[in-house]
């Protein structure tokens, strides 16, 4: 089996995503999370492929199905939360048009622990060995069969309109009117909030500039939203908006830009959003979740706050189950995943974005002054060591290579070593109070890293 599953369901070059694999995932997710399901996909090219493989498979496991067609990741995690069943998302979230991707919720649009997907990539590998599918398709888009052997929908009382406008309206709902008259950019990545996005932004006030809403089914992350988001910055600065907002191909993070054009990052919205939640007492035990990739000086600023920092592996299922455990109301990623748990099951780019268009109208001061108070970022240096052997001990084989570095460093400084979860590499990160001094760090770890992994 080529595909397996990573940090967020399974995902790869679209290609590899052939009939037999997607019909066989689907009976397995039948068999294993529940009988009903809601889909959505973005707009790749082969997303149509892809759901109607999926669809096949999931009926023939027993499931009945309905469709939002094209609908972000998170819509569709609020429309399984809403009738308490399980959601499945095709999109390859920030990679180019040439990948895709399946990733699930559990009932209730919740992301899978650990434990259910190990039982999944089971079922998923019992499925394969005793698959009858008979014929594999081409997944280029212009070789797209017009139907697949077998059933391929179901008769789920669900209608896609309705839930998706009722999603909006939640969203809506969840800020105040003051955000009317702002003058907003907004980038969405030729991606699955291409249509809703702009819609609910109008619907509050916002005076409003759409970038990048005009998918083709390649042209998604192409050049624009919140990977690169370099035409946003530049139509902030020459609009005179007021804030820009970024949203990847499946709309479950956003950056944002301020005034003078400068990027504001998950990190900065984080303690943004995390002190805006207590000073109105709703920062629930006093706490946020973020990843070990999230930088050190937002930990410095939270703990001048006093608020508690709950640390979890990179991966936003990792700060949702931390969530759901502590009872939290707030986390995220630097990437700009970020979960208010009281309003979503799952990150929500728009979402996000609302909130901080409604925190701007409340406070009446200019983004750049509220990102500059947030918090100090220090300078954060990656470095990605190609290996041969991916060592999951790599940080205790180097435990006194980190620890004089560490020691250097002080208390304005971290090191972090991990094995990527996809890929023959290590990452090396480290933060410090300068460039050079982080670089030097890094270097020195990357070399001790290459090392380490060729004896």
């Amino acid at each position: 089996m080529a595909l397996g599953f990573g940090t967020d369901g399974v995902r790869g070059q679209a290609d590899e995503f052939t009939d037999d694999f997607v019909i066989a995932l689907g009976e397995a997710a039948s068999r294993v999370l529940g009988s009903s399901f809601i889909i959505g996909r973005d707009t790749r090219a082969s997303g149509e492929r892809i759901e109607r493989a999926l669809i096949n498979g999931l009926c023939r496991g027993g499931a009945a199905v309905a469709s939002l067609g094209v609908a972000p990741t998170p819509a569709v995690a609020w429309v399984a939360a809403r009738h308490a069943i399980c959601g499945a998302v095709i999109s390859a979230s920030h990679n180019p048009w040439s990948d895709n991707g399946i990733k699930f919720f559990g009932p209730g649009g919740r992301k899978l622990s650990d434990a259910v997907e190990a039982e999944l990539e089971a079922a998923l590998a019992d499925a394969l060995g005793s698959a009858d599918t008979a014929e594999v398709f081409d997944v280029g888009p212009e070789s797209m069969p017009s139907q697949i052997d077998g059933e391929t929908s179901s008769d789920l009382a669900i209608d896609p309109h309705v839930e998706l406008e009722a999603w909006a309206e939640a969203l809506r709902s969840s800020v105040t009117d003051s955000m009317r008259g702002l003058h907003v950019v907004i980038d969405c990545a030729n991606g699955a909030q291409s249509f809703l996005a702009p819609a609910v932004l109008s619907a509050l006030g916002v005076e409003l500039e759409v970038l990048h809403a005009a998918p083709d089914g390649r042209n998604i992350n192409d050049d624009c939203g919140s990977t690169h988001p370099q035409d946003l910055q530049r139509r902030v600065v020459e609009s005179g908006a007021q804030v820009g907002i970024a949203f990847d191909g499946d709309a479950d993070r956003l950056l944002a830009v301020d005034e003078t054009g400068a990027v504001v990052d998950g990190d900065q919205l984080l303690a943004l959003f995390a002190d805006d939640l207590r000073s109105s007492g709703s920062l629930r035990g006093n706490q946020v979740v973020v990843t070990v990739m999230t930088n050190l000086g937002f930990r410095l600023a939270m703990a001048e706050r006093g608020i508690e920092v709950i640390e979890t592996p990179v991966g936003d299922r990792y700060v949702l189950e931390a969530l759901a455990r502590t009872n939290g109301s707030l986390g995220g990623e630097q990437s700009g995943h970020i979960v208010f748990a009281d309003l979503s099951t799952t990150g929500d780019g728009l979402l996000s974005g609302l909130q901080l268009l409604d925190l701007l109208a409340r406070t009446g001061r200019p983004l750049s002054q509220l990102a500059a108070e947030s918090m100090t970022q220090l300078p954060q240096v990656l470095r990605n060591v190609k290996v041969a052997t991916r060592r999951s001990d790599i940080a205790v084989v180097l435990e006194k290579e980190i620890g004089n570095e560490q020691e250097q460093l002080g208390t304005l400084g971290r090191i972090l070593l991990r094995p990527s979860g996809t890929e023959p590499l290590i990452r090396v990160m480290v933060e410090a109070e300068s460039v050079a001094v982080a670089e030097a760090v890094a270097d020195r770890l990357a070399a001790a890293v290459e090392r380490a992994c060729s004896a």
